[in-house]
């Protein structure tokens, strides 16, 4: 699962990635507002960690930024300051939740999964993408009302690409999704079933939706 730590105090922000790590997180960093901007719109994560005082661009405009472009990943915003004022203003503009520094890795743990827990049971069960829809409750996918049979793997690549589309999946977070953290291509596993999967959901069909990011992944979009 990646989380992408916005942090502009390197040590603290080593820490973190150290402590994360070591529960099984898939972690990348960016140290000011602009670079958290940046990787935020292009890579998929599932949790930001974002510090409000940072360089170049605060926290609040960036958490604002990525709202005001439907990018709906969760956020906690991290800061020294403790105002109700702060608070308010950060979940306004979208964030998740709030801590103040200093705090323990076992708060911050919670709090993610928290965060994670409370988001799953408010996703929708109906994912659409032009006219593929993914109804997680039957379990079903159809294009143009024609369902379409999946095996377990494609199910599992199709819901990661439509739970966040328009934004390219890393080839890592894909496998890790489908297969696990601890499992390693062998025989170009994942680009055989993005094949099977590209052929079921576009075959036929005048508009592709699966397509290769060069040197990054896969994107679903219209």
């Amino acid at each position: 699962m990646p989380i992408l730590v916005v942090e502009d105090d390197k040590k603290l922000s080593d820490i973190l990635k150290s402590a994360l790590k070591g529960e099984r997180y898939s972690v990348d960093t960016a140290f000011d507002g602009e670079e958290a901007s940046e990787k935020a719109m292009k890579n998929s994560y599932s949790m930001i960690l974002l510090d409000i005082l940072l360089p170049k661009k605060d926290g609040f405009a960036v958490c604002k930024e990525l709202r005001d472009n439907h990018i709906q990943t969760p956020v906690i915003m991290l800061t020294a300051r403790g105002t109700i004022e702060d608070r308010v203003a950060g979940l306004n503009i979208g964030a998740d939740d709030y801590m103040i520094k200093p705090f323990g890795t076992d708060e911050l743990f919670a709090r993610i999964r928290t965060v994670l827990r409370r988001r799953q049971i408010a996703e929708p069960d109906i994912r659409k993408v032009g006219d593929l829809i993914m109804d997680k409750q039957k379990h079903e996918v159809t294009r143009g009302g024609k369902v379409i049979e999946l095996t377990p793997k494609e199910y599992k690549l199709l819901n990661i690409l439509i739970t966040s589309p328009g934004q390219a999946i890393k080839r890592r977070e894909l496998i890790d999704h489908a297969w696990g953290h601890k499992f390693e291509e062998k025989n170009n596993e994942l680009n055989v079933h993005m094949k099977y999967l590209r052929t079921k959901i576009d075959k036929g069909n005048k508009k592709p939706l699966i397509y290769t990011i060069r040197g990054v992944g896969f994107v679903l979009k219209e």
